[in-house]
């Protein structure tokens, strides 16, 4: 399977956020380099939390996520900015983690760096304070 490139930055991030809409994970991993520099600080009981470089460890990311999160109320991107191969997107959400019932809000910015128009860098930054209590029984 070829990989389909996307043309510039901010393109390639707003791609991220349709693929991972749609839940389409072969697509969604298409658009990664295959080593990756990613990052979620946080709790370690949070499970979409810490570093991975591979696309298998964000295989496993995106299926954790979509079995412990729903995201029914609010997703919303409020940015992009971008400049060259470097972009940040900004934005708020509304989770609830399935497993406790309990909800997670928090704003974000996620800085993404990207090379030939794949993602070589992901690094997320939210509420880990909010997210650790919402995991929390």
């Amino acid at each position: 399977m070829s990989v389909q490139t996307i043309a510039g930055t901010t393109e390639t991030i707003q791609e991220f956020f349709t693929r991972f809409g749609a839940g389409d994970l072969t697509a969604l991993l298409d658009l990664f380099t295959d080593e990756v520099d990613w990052n979620v600080p946080g709790s370690a009981t949070v499970p979409w939390t810490g570093r991975r470089t591979t696309k298998e460890e964000l295989a496993a990311f995106f299926v954790s996520a979509g079995e412990e999160v729903e995201t029914t109320e609010r997703f919303e991107v409020d940015s992009i900015v971008a400049e060259g191969d470097t972009g940040v997107a900004l934005g708020r959400f509304i989770h609830v983690i399935r497993r406790t019932g309990k909800k997670f809000s928090s704003e974000f910015a996620l800085h993404i760096a990207v090379a030939d128009g794949r993602i070589r860098l992901y690094h997320m930054f939210e509420d880990g304070a909010a997210a650790a209590e919402a995991f929390a029984a």
